[in-house]
């Protein structure tokens, strides 16, 4: 259990929450675990198939506007109490004034974008840092690859329209896409990779990479349902029937930080062969059934490793990530922050 934001977070299973006076208690195989003052939380988020509450437990909470949501032990948003409060519907109609305001909207999807290049930029230097040295050819392209990405980096503070910072987006995409194939073991050739491509992917590097982002989509968008922010209403990805535009818009903080490492590290660990994909007679490259398990439990691995928020400057699982932007995000536009803290790698 921990708490963030005056959010406590649940995520050992077989707990079961109930209402202990004034407080929230969370028991395990009966025994008592926590107890935490309700007037000090915000919301509660439990993760797992077998994480309870009691019915006045959940009265309580809708009663004294504190959301309770369930998910499941992989961050898939399950359900959410809320009582008759405005709390929500205020955060949604502010959410609908910002994304039908261009400069409102740009000035959140700016950080997000920022943060984004960022995150992927430090990951090329890493890689420099580690492995330059050996290869003074690879150290070279990362080099120009991460001048161009520190151009683009600048530049975010200064557009002044959505399309010129998707714009930007794009060339710091292409400049971190030329390089990647550098990030990866060159011990076999399943794993070569021409660019980024999509919808269907045309190589095995693609096709982890898509699953992956698909894995980061749907966190992200529990996250926003379980914190009261619609998941279909973006800043820089506009809306579109069945479209989670502002889980597109979240995650981009987090390609880099954790799905990029995540595929990264089935392949130098040679966790994934050829062996693991199969191509359709269209040219699609895809995971079979069974080696997709096998991502999945890198995924779940990552997940689990700590790290200090830069923000809040509290020790976290990678898991709750998006979780902790999300609430970030609702307070910026509850209007407790002046602006929205995008997630930046230390």
């Amino acid at each position: 259990m921990k708490t963030h934001l005056n959010t406590l977070f649940v995520t050992l299973e077989g707990s079961y929450l109930r209402k202990d006076g004034a407080a929230i208690e969370i028991r395990h195989d009966g025994e008592s675990k926590l107890r935490v003052p309700m007037h000090n939380l915000e919301g509660v988020v439990c993760f797992g198939w077998d994480v309870s509450a009691s019915a006045s437990l959940m009265a309580s909470c809708a009663e004294a506007n504190v959301s309770l949501s369930f998910h499941n032990p992989h961050g898939k948003f399950l359900v959410a109490t809320n009582g008759y409060t405005s709390g929500n519907i205020s955060l949604r109609r502010e959410q609908y004034r910002r994304a039908d305001c261009d400069s409102g909207s740009l000035a959140i999807a700016a950080h997000m974008i920022a943060a984004k290049i960022a995150n992927s930029r430090n990951s090329l230097l890493r890689t420099k840092r580690e492995q330059g040295q050996d290869d003074p050819k690879k150290s070279k392209f990362l080099e120009e690859a991460i001048e161009s990405m520190g151009i683009s980096l600048k530049r975010t503070a200064r557009v002044e329209s959505l399309d010129s910072l998707r714009g930007v987006e794009g060339e710091a995409a292409a400049s971190y896409f030329s390089v990647f194939p550098e990030l990866m073991n060159k011990s076999e050739k399943t794993f070569e990779m021409k660019g980024r491509n999509r919808r269907p992917p045309l190589d095995p590097v693609n096709a982890l990479l898509s699953f992956c982002y698909t894995l980061l989509m749907h966190d992200c968008r529990s996250a926003l349902e379980s914190c009261g922010l619609d998941a279909q209403c973006g800043f820089l990805h506009r809306d579109r029937p069945g479209r989670p535009s502002l889980a597109l818009d979240l995650m981009e903080e987090f390609r880099a930080y954790i799905a990029d490492r995540v595929v990264l590290s089935l392949i130098n660990r040679r966790q994934i062969k050829n062996t693991d994909f199969y191509v359709e007679p269209s040219g699609a490259v895809m995971l079979k059934d069974d080696s997709r398990k096998k991502v999945l439990l890198a995924w779940q691995e990552r997940k689990k490793s700590e790290l200090v928020h830069p923000f809040i400057q509290e020790k976290c699982t990678i898991g709750l990530l998006p979780h902790l932007q999300a609430r970030l995000l609702a307070r910026h536009l509850r209007g407790d922050l002046d602006a929205y803290p995008a997630f930046l790698v230390r």
